[in-house]
């Protein structure tokens, strides 16, 4: 008896782990390098998801030192390049943790009600800056940045001396 109830277990299990459910994702991705943007010691990526409902996520992460769980670093996709003065914040992403140095956020659409998919996202002209703080000085404090679309950065075309602030227009 016990030998039938260990091949029954057995084989439920083995049913269950081959199961698939169905993704939430399509499949195409893209990832961007974001680059150190001042004396903090951070870099970072962003990975863009292509979900089934056609909208995107995007999955920041930074390198550097964590700190606390309180603490969130904001985040923001903005129209044009990191040089762009007063660039206009496209969509506002979810901060990223000051203890996981991670934020996801789902987009499907941009500050100027343009569906963003992915098709489009590939040609988009912009980029994403991660400040240090909210508001006051620290808000001035780009932690990471990096253009992103078709004016992807790299650490040899990137120049944190011309990284304009945020225009505070969303």
């Amino acid at each position: 008896m016990r030998k039938l109830l260990v091949i029954l277990f057995l084989g439920v299990s083995l049913v269950a782990c081959s199961e698939n459910e169905p993704s939430s994702y399509t499949g195409n991705q893209l990832d961007f390098e974001l680059l150190k943007s001042s004396d903090f010691e951070f870099s970072g990526n962003l990975e863009v998801k292509e979900l089934v409902s056609g909208a995107l996520e995007f999955n920041l992460s930074l390198t550097g030192p964590k700190g606390d769980a309180g603490i969130n670093y904001p985040a923001h996709l903005h129209f044009g390049t990191y040089d762009s003065p007063e660039a206009v914040i496209a969509a506002m992403l979810n901060p990223v943790n000051g203890a996981s140095l991670k934020s996801t956020t789902i987009v499907s659409n941009l500050s100027n009600n343009t569906v963003l998919n992915f098709e489009s996202f590939k040609s988009f002209n912009g980029h994403i800056k991660i400040h240090l703080a909210a508001e006051g000085p620290d808000y001035k404090v780009i932690l990471v940045s990096g253009n992103v679309g078709q004016v992807a950065s790299n650490s040899s075309n990137f120049d944190s001396s011309k990284i304009e602030i945020c225009g505070n227009n969303f």
